[in-house]
Formats: C-alpha cells, structure tokens, sequence
C-alpha cells in the first residue's frame, strides 16, 4: 500500500451508518489534519475522502485514527462491494439483533412460567431467566461495545456509550427485561436503518447499472468480439444492436436509429440519430443497428462523469445538515447533564428514592441520542440528488439542492436558452461590389474555428453550398466582438454592429439597414475589409416552443424577475424577450458585461440563478448564486462549471427543480420538526415520570425510521409526474 500525496484519497468506512460516527472520526482526524477541509464524508455513500497533500502525513497514520475510532477502513477502490462479501459480513446485524430478541422473549417466557406470573422487575427473578436475558443483551450490544469502550477510554461519550450505561444501568437496578428490550431495539434501530440507508445508497449505485457488461467490438479482420467497456481503447468501432444500451461514449459512422436517451438526459421519447450523431454510454439503441467509433474511455464518459458527481455530492453538505449537527453537537451534552443532574440532585434534595431517579436518568440517556434527528437530513439529500439525476439534472452538491428553493430572481442566455441555440442563415446581403460567396467564404474562414452558434450555422451554410473555405492567414479572435484575418494580403473583420461602431466604419446608409434587419429580429453579422464594409449575414433562431410557457410557470412559481443578457443586438433581443414574457432585457453584452449584470442582480434580489450554456457563459454562471447549465450531455466543461447541469435542452426542466427543491426543504424540515417534537415529548414525560426505556427506544427506532421513509420518498419525484 502507497501513501498518495498529490490527490484526496478515498476509503471505505465500514460501520460508518450514522452521524455519531462522524463526529468520532472528526475528532480523532482534525487533530491530525490541522483543518476540517480536508476531510469529505459521504455518510451514505460509506465513504470519506482525505486530502494529505502538503501534510507530512503517511495513510497509514490516518488509518491508525480511523481504528482507533474502532471504525475499519479501507482504500475506496480495494473495497469489496456487498455482493463480494462474506455471508457473516453481510448478514451479522440480522442474525445478531434475531438471536438478542429471541433470548429476550425466551428470558421473558421463562421469567413469567418459574416466578408463575409474578413481576418482570421482581427480586427474586429466576436464574435461568437472567441467564437469557444476559445472552439476549451481549448479542444486541455486541456490535456496539468495542465502540463503546473507546468512547469511555477517551471521555467522549456518544450513542453507542449512552445506550451501553443505559442497559448496564438497567440490569445493575434488576430491571433485566427492559435492558434486553433497549439492547434488542437498539439493535434492531440500527439493522432497520442501515437497510434504510442502504435502499438510498442503492438508488445511487443503481446508475451504474445502466452501463452493459459488454460492448461489442469489430476487430481490423471484420472479426467481433465481447469486450468490457473498461478494455475497449478509443476510437474502436462498437457495434449496437437493436434494444441493447451503448457501452461508450461514441459518434455514429453507420446507420440510423432513434435512442433512448431517458437515462441521461431524462427525455421521454426516443431521438433519432444518424451518421455523426454523438451517442452516450447508457442510452438504449432503438429499431436499427448502429456502428459506433468510440471516443472517450469508460471511466471518462458523461454516465460515469454522472456517477461520480453524484456520488462526491453527498459529501458537500446542505446548510440544513450543518445546522442539525451544530445543534447536535450542544442537545446531547446538555441531556446528558440533566441526566446526571435527575440521577443525583431528587435523591439528595428530595429524599427520593435512588432507583427511580436512576432509571429516569437512563431513560434520558436514551433521549440523548440524536441519530433520529441527524440522520434525517443526508437521506433527504441523497434520495434528492438520485431522484434528479434519474431525471437528467445533475446537482452537484447538498448545497445545491436547497438554493432552487430560495431563487428570487433568474438569468438566462438567450441562444440555446430561450431560443433553439440552432440559429440557420437567412440572407446574405452583399455591399461595395462584393458578392455572396464572397462573403461566406470570408465569414466562413472567420468562423470555423468557432465553437459559437452564430458561427456553426455560418459554416454549415458553407458547407451546404458546396463551398470550399481557404484558410485565413493571421486569423485571431476579438474576444467577446469578432474575429479578423488576412486573405490575398487584404485583412477582412467580421463582428457585431458594436463592433463595426468601435471600427468607426459605419455609415448612416449601413447604420439604417442594420437597424430594419435588427428590428425585424434578425441577427446581423457584419464583414468587412480595412476600407468599407463588405456585407452582411443575416441568422435567426427560433424562440423555443416551452418557452413562454417556463416563463408563466417561474413567475406563478413566485420568481420575482426574470432577465435575459445576451450579446446579440437590441433589436432581436428586444423581439425574443416579447415573445417570451422575460421582464427585463440586456443586449450588447460582452462576457464581462454579462458578469456585471449578475452582480447588480445578485445586490438587489439575493439568490440569483443564471442560466447558460456552461462554457461561453461560464464567468456569469461562477458569480451567480446558482449556475445551471443547459444541454450538458456530452460537454465535460459545462458539466464541470456548473452548480447544476441539465444533461438536455429541455427548460422546462427549470420549473421541475425548482418544485423538487422546494419539496425537498419541506421534507427536510418536517423530518427535523418531528425528530425534535418526538425528543422534547420524551424529555417532558421522563420528568413527569411516565416513560420507560423502551417506550424510549422504541419512539427513537420509529423517529428514525418514519424520518429515513419519509426522506426516501423523494426518489419517486420524477419530472413526467410533477
């Protein structure tokens, strides 16, 4: 084993189900680490990640911690999943909490047949029956004790130490069945919700799945074979049979099909696909059969990038996670005190009797255990992000999941936003002697290089005429206004109208015709030489279907103001903004215009989203308080710059998550209302006298449960039934 230095390092961490235990682990790590920072819990996932990079710190130091924690880890990547483990591994919590509660119901039986129906709490309890009812308490307790231990070795009590004093306080006052109650439903507390954790942990694991075992490769002979995907190298030919999911990220060099492409994008009828066509890992082929060139590695495809994100998201924590463990971290002191202070001032204060007052403070030892109130919230989280990503919205991070819910204000691109980001040429308009070709063989050089949506469409109605294009010599980019190159030793420009005014060629005769174009919605292309302008191309692209309909959905759904920046002329953004029903509009804008702008709206609204295309506005997307990417899939930039991402073009998904984050605040703090209201009654009946150790934890084991089962049912928010 290697210490790595230059990456966090990922370890599985076995036994770790429950916030309790990463606290213990903070606190054995942080001492080491010297900053919270650098550690990432992923308390679902059962995985942390240290950064020891610039540490003198070797892994096996941080090893040593983690099992003094009496916590077992091991590196993420050697880890055996739960199909690979043994069978005691995998089933050792059930047999365990079955063999406590049958001794305990065993203890229980013979206690009432020997003692012929006297009390559970007499005296003179039977031997045999204490002999049950111990082997039932070290089955349930067994798991829990080695824990435990540490915790009393180190004067850091936790769960596991509160419910341990509890059971051994309650045989030491001949309470035996209710210590066998409270050590059987403890244990059966932290089977139900290691399961409970588990179905979420499966729902993310389940995207894995979507990936086939095999991919089928054409050898260079015409030969083909069954090959993992993890084996095949880029740029091999798949072939796709009708009804199979593709292996690899790839583009079509033969035939046509239509692809299902639910799994990624979240699209619900099939897209049709051809010759070119980029294609993703998991999508399933349709009717036809499809020959593939693949052309990135199985780790590296928009699926896997999926998973891992997603995976990794849990680990950055909600505001509403951090607040439960802040107040976590003040609750169970302070019970304990009170505990202690029930326990010794009554007795000495009031005369009562020590054995009531001690079992009233075991019960409040119970109380004391917040996993109910701290495991309420990652489950949420977690069920959340699954149920998105099945979706084709991909959040990256707990943080996220909340600030949909907080929005007041959104920002949108107007290419490939609002409108169908596929703008097409309408006309060229030639000036000054020069004629069509001309120009789109200028413009066409110009632009070819471009990753732009004006500039694609420019190229592809090149290509459409058949037009060869002669390279520009001394081409370079006018970031953010155009682009300019020598051809024949003449240089030509092409730009924005901003950009022929900053040039200073304009005429009042070029100036009005700009202007009728503009004003009729067109997009407006300017070229021209060192002298004169030459022409002009003229593009369109039309407002998406959905998009009036997105826009009355954010307003009824209580966003304030809806803005569109875009760097196309007033005059279009003007006609496509009426169109939409967007409130406000901000043309002519440079990429850092359009970053002034977020920050003007961030100042006066807060909680600002901007919507883009994750690449051309990235800057904006960065400073805004949430950045949503559109069309994600197959673009590893915008999925890398993005809060969130949404893998297709489809903005009605923007309502969707809106309502999905708002639903999940309010699961979240119902379940954080409930923990509390369960805890708080327990507190006030202890004082009064009327709870029992059981009734205790059975009401913590049913908070648990009904909080992790109400969090789970946000894997059921699909966008079809929103």
């Amino acid at each position: 084993m290697t210490d790595a230095k230059s990456s966090p390092i990922e370890l599985r961490i076995h036994g770790m189900d429950c916030a309790e235990e990463v606290s213990v682990l903070k606190r054995e790590l942080i001492p080491l680490l010297e900053d919270e920072d650098r550690l990432g819990f992923d308390l679902i996932g059962g995985k942390l990640s240290i950064d020891i990079s610039s540490l003198d710190v070797k892994l096996a130091d941080v090893l040593a911690a983690i099992e003094r924690t009496g916590l077992k880890a091991e590196p993420w990547q050697d880890a055996k999943s739960e199909r690979e483990s043994s069978f005691w591994s995998q089933h050792r919590r059930t047999m365990l909490t079955t063999v406590s509660g049958v001794f305990g119901v065993t203890g229980l039986v013979t206690q009432l047949m020997l003692s012929r129906g006297t009390s559970v709490t007499s005296e003179s309890l039977p031997l045999a029956a204490v002999l049950l009812y111990v082997v039932g308490i070290i089955a349930g307790l067994s798991l829990v004790l080695p824990k435990a231990w540490r915790a009393a070795l180190s004067l850091r009590p936790d769960m596991n130490l509160l419910m341990t004093v509890a059971v051994v306080g309650a045989a030491l006052i001949g309470e035996w069945f209710e210590g066998a109650t409270v050590a059987f439903l403890f244990s059966l507390s932290l089977l139900l919700e290691s399961w409970s954790v588990g179905r979420a942990r499966r729902a993310i694991a389940s995207l894995m799945d979507l990936s086939p075992p095999i991919a089928h490769v054409r050898g260079e002979a015409g030969d083909v074979t069954d090959v993992a995907p993890a084996d095949v190298a880029i740029g091999s030919t798949l072939i796709v049979r009708p009804g199979e999911k593709i292996p690899l990220d790839g583009r079509i060099v033969l035939g046509t099909s239509g692809i299902d492409q639910a799994p990624i994008t979240g699209e619900s009828v099939p897209v049709e696909k051809g010759v070119g066509d980029e294609v993703f890992a998991g999508t399933i082929n349709g009717d036809g059969s499809l020959e593939i060139a693949s052309t990135k590695a199985a780790d590296d495809t928009t699926l896997a990038r999926i998973i891992k994100m997603v995976g990794s998201a849990s680990s950055k924590r909600a505001p509403s996670e951090k607040w439960v463990e802040k107040f976590a971290a003040v609750y169970t002191p302070v019970v304990m005190i009170a505990a202690v202070l029930i326990i010794v001032v009554p007795p000495l204060a009031l005369s009562g009797e020590w054995s009531d007052w001690l079992y009233r403070g075991l019960v409040l030892l119970v109380i004391a255990c917040p996993c109910a109130l701290v495991i309420s919230t990652p489950v949420s989280v977690v069920a959340a992000l699954a149920a998105a990503a099945r979706n084709g919205v991909l959040i990256k991070g707990g943080i996220f999941i909340e600030l949909p819910a907080r929005l007041r204000a959104i920002a949108m691109d107007k290419t490939g936003t609002l409108t169908q980001g596929r703008p097409a040429v309408v006309d060229v308009v030639p000036l000054g002697g020069h004629d069509d070709e001309e120009l789109l063989a200028r413009a066409g050089a110009l632009e070819q290089n471009s990753n732009h949506p004006l500039a694609r469409a420019i190229v592809e109605e090149t290509e459409r005429r058949g037009m060869t294009i002669a390279a520009a010599d001394e081409f370079a980019t006018i970031q953010g206004k155009g682009a300019l190159g020598r051809f024949n030793g003449k240089t030509y420009w092409l730009g924005s109208h901003r950009y022929l005014e900053q040039r200073g060629q304009e005429t009042p005769e070029v100036h009005e015709q700009l202007e009728a174009m503009q004003e009729a919605g067109r997009t407006v292309v300017v070229i021209g030489n060192d002298h004169h302008v030459c022409g002009f191309i003229t593009l369109a692209d039309a407002i998406r279907e959905e998009s009036r309909e997105v826009v009355n959905q954010l307003h009824a759904a209580g966003i304030e103001h809806l803005v569109m920046l875009t760097g196309d002329n007033e005059g279009t953004a003007n006609a496509i903004a009426k169109q939409a029903g967007i409130d406000e509009v901000r043309a002519e804008l440079l990429p850092e215009d359009k970053v002034s702008a977020v920050e003007d709206l961030v100042a006066k609204y807060e909680h600002v989203a901007m919507i883009g295309d994750g690449v051309n506005d990235a800057p904006a997307l960065a400073r805004a308080s949430l950045g949503i990417a559109m069309g994600a899939a197959g673009s590893d930039a915008a999925i890398e710059t993005a809060d969130i991402a949404l893998m297709s073009d489809d903005l009605s998904k923007i309502p969707w998550l809106i309502h999905h984050s708002r639903r999940t605040l309010h699961i979240i703090r119902q379940n954080i209302a409930f923990s509390l209201a369960v805890k708080a009654v327990f507190v006030i009946l202890t004082f009064a006298g009327y709870a029992s150790l059981w009734a205790a934890i059975a009401a913590d084991m049913g908070a648990s449960l009904l909080v992790i089962a109400n969090g789970l049912r946000l894997l059921s928010d699909d966008y079809g039934n929103s």
